[in-house]
């Protein structure tokens, strides 16, 4: 072949520069470089420095999709469907959100994009909304915010059911799920973890021989740890048969099965008359649903004796009531399909006007940010490990949530506060004049 012989290259596919026009207009104000690849190999680069991370389009047909639905979770469950890779710096990515919310497009630039969009000839073998895993289609979207006992187990089952063996690649050895306790931002998560329930059992001012409630057990990490650290007699209670069998089975490995007990039961069917000296509960009034705060939070004031704390332990929003935003729809639909936030502020209203008094109030955003980056590190770390527990697009939601929530947290968009209380009585006082106990040299 001569040198001089011209190679013939195929012309570009038509719905790619109509693509690449789209693009640089969504694009134009975003603040970060982007490497875009379509699905016919091109490139374009948007911004001026080298890209932080990258975007590739699989498909014309989901391409097309995207311009033209109105549902901003499109762009995330084609990510989790393989119709959209995300390369490089993952957390960079993730501000695309606020960015693609916060465009201000003019009804004829609108109507522009969508008109091009359409013009787009989708390939005979794109991939369709038929690839959605079925789960997310029928539970996810399905389950609401309801009293039913069934719906709430329903729930529980549907994030914390994935598998023991899925969330064992990612925590910490005590399989805990809930935010860490960091004395430094480079300690490890297990050391940071033992700090978390440490603190709790501190804040109770734990004694030998209390009954203590775990509202929401998890795997039995906390009532194990004031057992053989605190020699109380602890119970929990939760709803996740997984979680359950796990920690009936560190109770025996233990050898705490006289001071340790674990139920599988809901809190609104705890025995009326149970009274524990102290109960605590982590992450878990989240799925309570903010209509049953109230009720959530008279069950508690009633299984706790005069004179017990009570440590309540969880997130909150900085807005109230839960509106339908694009960070609600995406965790009711794939994370927790019954979990609601509150603000801190009417958190401790319905607190007190269930008739408790608060003690204490310590804020753990900055501990949060910290855990979820670590959890996102590991999982990724091990994503051919998490393939044998859960599919791919599980893998990515849970990627995606975790590093989100990381965003969250950071922005300050999401509190997570340890709240402590007890029964409002007259002359009594459950607490020391001050917290230099808490303080002192740990164990």
């Amino acid at each position: 072949m001569s040198s001089n012989t011209e190679i013939a290259l195929p012309p570009a596919m038509p719905g790619i520069e109509l693509a690449k026009r789209i693009l640089h207009r969504l694009f134009r104000d975003f603040d970060e470089s982007i490497r875009i690849c379509l699905w016919d190999g091109s490139e374009m680069h948007t911004g001026c420095d080298h890209p932080v991370f990258s975007l590739t389009f699989r498909s014309a047909k989901n391409f097309q999709e995207l311009v033209l639905s109105r549902d901003p979770l499109c762009l995330a469950e084609s990510y989790f469907q393989g119709l959209i890779e995300i390369g490089g710096d993952f957390y960079n990515a993730l501000k695309l959100r606020h960015h693609l919310s916060s465009l201000q497009l003019s009804l004829i630039e609108r109507a522009e994009l969508a008109a091009t969009a359409l013009r787009i000839k989708p390939e005979k073998t794109a991939q369709n909304s038929s690839d959605t895993p079925r789960w997310a289609k029928t539970f996810g979207q399905k389950l609401g915010i309801r009293s039913s006992r069934q719906l709430n187990h329903d729930a529980i089952s549907f994030h914390y059911d994935v598998s023991n063996d899925f969330y064992a690649l990612w925590l910490d050895e005590q399989m805990v799920y809930s935010c860490a306790y960091y004395e430094a931002a480079g300690q490890s998560l297990e050391q940071a973890q033992r700090n978390k329930l440490d603190h709790i059992c501190r804040k109770l001012r734990l004694k030998p021989g209390e009954r203590l409630l775990d509202i929401g057990c998890g795997w039995g990490a906390l009532i194990c740890w004031a057992a053989e650290h605190y020699g109380v007699n602890a119970h929990g209670i939760t709803l996740s048969q997984n979680q359950y069998d796990h920690a009936q089975n560190v109770i025996k490995q233990r050898g705490l099965e006289q001071q340790v007990s674990v139920e599988l039961v809901d809190y609104r069917d705890l025995p009326v008359d149970a009274r524990y000296d102290k109960l605590v509960s982590v992450g878990m009034f989240e799925h309570v649903g903010l209509k049953n705060l109230p009720g959530y939070f008279e069950i508690a004031c009633r299984q706790l004796k005069p004179g017990g704390l009570f440590l309540n332990h969880g997130i909150t929003s900085d807005e109230g009531g839960w509106k339908k935003s694009v960070a609600t729809e995406f965790i009711n639909r794939y994370v927790f399909p019954d979990g609601q936030l509150e603000t801190i502020s009417m958190v401790q209203q319905i607190m007190e006007d269930t008739g408790f008094e608060i003690h204490d109030v310590e804020s753990l955003r900055q501990h949060y940010a910290l855990t979820l980056r670590e959890w996102v590190r590991r999982l990724e770390q091990r994503h051919e490990e998490a393939l044998q527990y859960v599919s791919e697009p599980v893998f990515r939601i849970w990627r995606l949530y975790m590093a989100a929530s990381a965003l969250q947290f950071e922005e300050g968009c999401a509190g997570i506060y340890q709240v402590l209380i007890s029964r409002r009585e007259s002359f009594s006082n459950p607490v020391p004049l001050t917290r230099h106990d808490l303080y002192q040299q740990t164990r």
